[in-house]
């Protein structure tokens, strides 16, 4: 970059340790990190890296199990939002906080409201603040506008505007462009070179390598809840950076697992699912969120999608969950149109999905386990209208045997480990699927579970590929993709950008699968990007 960078730490972070106690996973551990006042720094990693967990550190949503926190010099706890926000430290999440229905002015100063006689809010003069911090930073929103009826790149204008209103002087954006175009992008990163020689210090949570190089003074590399690499962005490329993110070594065991249980190409005889230019749009957003997606998923087959940070797999996930809407295009079940079908329906046709956020998706917290397994199954373990309490304890207790699962149904399923929980979820759509069903979605089945947990939801997997059901595996763990897929789609910014074969074996598979991943090479363009 040509500005001057003041080499003074605007914060330090010293051997910051993070653990999630309800199931004992350790999202961070020992990560120091810097950050120079008037730089850029961009923070990168695989999804399940420890990004979004250092960065709830420091907005005060979590607390670090160890580990100190220096802001200019100077010791801090942070304990909430608002003593971060008190600290200086603001962040911009990937979806927004704002209320569509008020002004920008009303939005920005929402807690902060200035008020005249003592009590009564004085609009004019927190709309004359914000059109003040609007103009110094040439933003194309006014005060008065209202929310709803602004652009996606004009939303983030105002998130930025709310932390600029708070003083803040440490400025942490989560994907930042993922949901702009590059028009959107050009001027976002335009506002934060200013906002960088102003002197304030930016953190930016991407998966985007060549914006990384366009925007950044250093990037920080982060794997498996570690720190990897802390580097001058001028002094790596992309390829570096994206071996660093991506790492070489491979859990043997698992790997040793997954070959003798691995299978011949699949006969793929019959297509289960089949999705034609199918599309998602959100209101006022000109990138689609899914941009013309057309597939095909046979018996006996894995097809994974792979795909980093908003690459579209969570709307993929929601749509062949049946929740979220398409916009256009047709999804068929064996010839059958389900395009436009909830969950419920969908269940119907004979869907059994593990979600990634198995918590608050895949079941109800505060819900029994017992409630949670047999909620498929409701009409046969009821009589008359009510629950046939012996009945569904002999079915838990079956299932609990079955897949080495530790609990007592009489507990909340919010009680439970996050490996349990898992193991609970895979066995009620597994049972789901040996009634009759056909396919089955797993989304980043493996995410936050110990190599033995893991294992475990990948010889079910197999299992189910060797009975002929047909298996979409939604995943940004390329491990798990190379060793069980039998096709690859990868997904970048909502479009199918590569088909790749991973029979028969290649040990260039995931290096490539994680070049299209993270938009260095593409099949062809992905909507909204320019290649020469």
């Amino acid at each position: 970059m040509a500005w001057s960078i003041d080499l003074t730490y605007a914060l330090e972070l010293q051997d910051i340790t993070t653990i999630y106690p309800t199931d004992h996973f350790m999202a961070n551990r020992n990560v120091s990190l810097s950050l120079r006042t008037g730089e850029i720094l961009c923070l990168v990693g695989e999804n399940g890296a420890g990004k979004t967990s250092l960065m709830k550190v420091l907005s005060g949503f979590i607390q670090p199990a160890q580990g100190e926190i220096f802001v200019k010099g100077n010791p801090v706890t942070i304990t909430s939002p608002l003593g971060a926000t008190r600290l200086g430290i603001g962040m911009v999440h990937q979806h927004f906080m704002l209320f569509p229905d008020f002004s920008v002015a009303e939005n920005v100063a929402m807690g902060l409201e200035p008020v005249k006689w003592g009590f009564v809010y004085d609009f004019k003069t927190a709309a004359q603040r914000v059109n003040a911090l609007i103009k110094a930073h040439e933003f194309s929103i006014k005060a008065h506008d209202r929310v709803s009826g602004l652009s996606v790149g004009q939303l983030q204008q105002v998130e930025i505007v709310k932390l600029l209103y708070r003083n803040a002087d440490i400025l942490i954006l989560d994907e930042p462009s993922a949901v702009l175009t590059e028009q959107e992008t050009v001027s976002l990163f335009q506002t934060l070179r200013l906002l960088a020689q102003s002197g304030k210090s930016l953190i930016l949570i991407t998966h985007k390598l060549s914006e990384i190089k366009r925007i950044s003074d250093r990037v920080a590399v982060m794997r498996k809840g570690e720190l990897v690499a802390l580097r001058e962005t001028a002094c790596v490329d992309e390829y570096e950076i994206s071996q660093l993110m991506l790492g070489r070594d491979i859990n043997e065991t698992r790997q040793s697992m997954l070959q003798e249980n691995a299978l011949p190409q699949a006969a793929q005889e019959k297509t289960v699912l089949s999705f034609n230019k199918v599309t998602v749009k959100r209101q006022k957003q000109e990138r689609p969120l899914l941009n013309e997606l057309s597939f095909t998923v046979h018996d006996g087959e894995i097809l994974a999608f792979a795909g980093a940070g908003n690459s579209g797999l969570e709307e993929l996930e929601a749509v062949l969950g049946g929740l979220l809407p398409i916009s256009s295009g047709f999804i068929s079940h064996k010839g059958v149109d389900i395009s436009h079908l909830n969950t419920e329906s969908l269940r119907k046709h004979n869907l059994a999905y593990v979600p990634a956020d198995r918590l608050n998706v895949g079941s109800a917290a505060q819900a029994l386990i017992s409630e949670n397994i047999m909620i498929v199954r409701r009409r046969e373990l009821t009589r008359h209208g009510i629950l046939n309490r012996a009945a569904i304890s002999r079915f838990c207790h079956a299932l609990f045997e079955r897949f080495a699962i530790h609990g007592n149904e009489s507990l909340r399923i919010g009680s439970l480990s996050g490996g349990n929980i898992q193991k609970l979820v895979l066995a009620r759509e597994i049972d789901l699927l040996e009634r009759g069903g056909d396919y089955i979605v797993f989304s980043k089945p493996t995410w936050g579970l110990d190599v033995a947990a893991s294992n475990a939801v990948y010889e079910r997997m197999i299992e189910l590929r060797q009975k002929g059901v047909a298996i979409i595996l939604l995943s940004s763990n390329l491990d798990e993709i190379s060793a069980l897929a039998d096709r690859v789609l990868v997904l970048y910014r909502g479009t199918i950008v590569a088909e790749l074969n991973t029979r028969p074996p290649d040990p260039k598979l995931r290096e490539l699968i994680g070049a299209y991943m993270l938009g260095l090479q593409h099949d062809k363009p992905a909507q909204g990007e320019v290649h020469a």
